[in-house]
């Protein structure tokens, strides 16, 4: 008698051949591949087999797409007791994926069975909260993680306070990293990393400095953040520093470190140095050209720019979506507006580039820079997407340079349509009309804002000299106590009146102001404090670079210009928008900003 047939479990574990699934998987190279090998699993009947729905699962997630994440959960949905090394092969898929949030959905259902997380669970689902900006479902993963005992994990830390700080709590980042007995490397990168991108650039630097101090090692990631901080600071000696240690520890051979300090220098004012690296790179990708293409855009010579591109094509290196930010933000610059419109529309129809926001702001800003204010706003007006207050107030912005009042009123309502709560606003268009004598508009103006709480941003310039950083802030010295610094400036402006400058009072919008008032105003604007600071505590004959947080004035653009020349320095003023090179009474711009 025939012994009888043994019966198979759907979910036993049955050894693998050349002919199972198992074995095919590995050499898939499509979804479409991977539908064909899931009908062989149901023709030879291990379609409800664990190990065959978990390698399945695990390509979808390896590259996740839309389309392959939806067929990994339906795979996911055929396991009826899924362990948590399936969740986190799922929640890993969607933290990389364009709908992060899933992960997160997801896990609320597991929670319900009796899975455990273990420290493969919560990085992922930190790096969906991250992605999604999703604080409080984040918070609530942080405390979970504490429950589970798994909040000082190596792999959960680093993931804690990258949530944090993509989710803007910088500060609570810190809290979690104060509590890490013996913080490594990694985690001092997270938060090292986690200052640079919240524009914390002394926290970064000064935690950069106690990483140093320990027995850890930097990385090139630590390299990336601290470079990425002195470009924040403008700190060129310290940025000098650090890439002395580049070359010392040879973090010099990665391509993206290269890059961070072409970056650090065009942003720090020197080009320079910026050119040397991009010069001296063996291997030069994309994101390097691009670095170098807008490093030249922002320091104003467009003609350079745009010749840097040729040669990115002669290099067969295919630009991508920064590539063309750094061509348009130089046409824009330069006045280049029929080459700015040609690149604009390349983009989509010769490079298949999804045109993004900052492309769409870039081309109002060059039709507003040039004039063509009725064009930028119909161009706004006729936007595939929804506009934001960012392309309006470009446009404001162009108004204001141009002196159209009426524009200018007509683009601030469609900004109060979006947001009125944003100080700049108010005080471009009040400046606006009191150059025009509108003075009752500039009365109502000013009455809004009180009203509405609105305050204006003071301008800050900062300076580095002998590595320390010093800040200044408009109006410091009108009404205080007269210092050395003062007294500098007072006897700075004296001298330029006689070489011919002729402080320019009808930038300061008081209607009730005297004529000494208004001058007075004037001089102790932040950018004449720290150039004054500059001649004062550095060399005859050295560099002063300055940067403000907003758009350089205009009496203390012209008070530039005769510094330079009567001191013979060299001054770089970086502002908000670009940088200013005033050497021999002119400047780089030519006096189009």
């Amino acid at each position: 008698m025939a012994a009888p047939a043994v019966q198979m479990s759907p979910f036993s574990h049955p050894k693998t051949n050349t002919n199972t699934p198992v074995s095919l998987i590995p050499k898939c190279t499509s979804l479409r591949e991977l539908k064909q090998i899931q009908a062989f699993s149901i023709k030879t009947h291990l379609q409800y087999d664990i190990s065959v729905l978990t390698k399945l699962i695990n390509f979808c997630t390896l590259n996740p797409t839309g389309t392959s994440m939806d067929y990994a959960h339906h795979l996911f949905d055929q396991i009826p007791h899924p362990d948590i090394v399936v969740f986190n092969t799922m929640a890993r898929g969607y933290a990389r994926s364009h709908a992060p949030f899933r992960a997160i959905s997801l896990f609320a259902h597991i929670l319900s069975s009796d899975l455990f997380p273990d420290d493969y669970t919560f990085p992922s689902l930190l790096k969906a909260c991250a992605s999604s900006k999703a604080l409080e479902e984040g918070r609530q993963l942080h405390c979970f993680a504490i429950k589970c005992g798994l909040h000082l994990n190596i792999y959960v830390c680093p993931t804690l306070i990258n949530m944090y700080t993509e989710c803007n709590d910088v500060d609570a980042a810190r809290r979690v990293f104060d509590k890490i007995p013996d913080p490594c490397v990694v985690v001092h990168n997270a938060m090292i990393k986690g200052y640079a991108r919240s524009s914390r650039p002394n926290e970064a630097l000064a935690l950069f400095r106690e990483l140093q101090a320990s027995n850890l090692k930097p990385t090139d990631v630590t390299m990336l953040s601290a470079l990425s901080s002195c470009a924040l600071l403008g700190a060129l000696d310290l940025g000098k520093w650090i890439h002395e240690y580049v070359k010392k520890n040879r973090f010099d051979r990665y391509v993206k470190v290269n890059t961070a300090l072409i970056d650090m220098y065009a942003k720090c004012g020197s080009l320079e140095d910026a050119v040397s690296v991009f010069e001296d790179m063996s291997v030069k990708d994309t994101q390097a050209w691009s670095a170098m293409i807008v490093a030249y855009a922002t320091h104003g010579n467009g003609s350079k720019a745009l010749s840097m591109f040729e040669e990115m094509k002669k290099a067969r290196i295919r630009p991508d979506e920064i590539t063309f930010l750094g061509l348009l933000y130089a046409c824009s610059h330069a006045g280049f507006v029929e080459e700015g419109c040609k690149y604009f529309y390349s983009m989509s129809e010769r490079y298949g580039i999804v045109l993004g926001t900052k492309h769409y702001g870039c081309m109002v800003d060059l039709l507003g820079r040039s004039g063509r204010l009725g064009e930028a706003y119909k161009f706004i007006d006729e936007l595939p997407i929804k506009p934001t207050p960012i392309f309006w107030r470009t446009l404001l912005s162009a108004c204001g340079s141009h002196g159209d009042v009426d524009m200018g009123m007509r683009v601030l309502e469609r900004i109060f349509e979006l947001d009125d709560s944003h100080g700049g606003d108010y005080v471009i268009i009040s400046n606006l009309c009191a150059r025009a004598g509108r003075w009752e508009d500039v009365d109502r103006l000013r009455k809004l804002m009180r009203d509405r709480g609105i305050v204006k941003i003071p301008g800050c310039s900062s300076i580095e000299v002998n590595n320390v950083v010093h800040e200044f802030f408009s109006g410091d010295g009108e009404r205080s106590v007269s210092t050395v610094l003062h007294q500098a400036v007072d006897k700075l402006v004296e001298e330029l009146k006689l070489a011919g400058y002729v402080p320019d009072t009808s930038l300061v919008f008081h209607s009730n102001m005297e004529d000494k008032d208004r001058e007075v105003s004037l001089r102790y604007h932040s950018e004449k404090l720290a150039i004054a600071y500059g001649l004062l505590n550095t060399p005859p004959g050295a560099t002063i670079r300055v940067v403000k947080n907003l758009r350089v004035c205009g009496d203390c653009h012209s008070a530039a210009k005769y510094i330079s020349l009567i001191f013979n320095r060299q001054i770089i003023l970086r502002d908000v928008q670009r940088f200013h090179h005033f050497k021999e009474g002119k400047c780089s711009c030519g006096d189009y900003w």
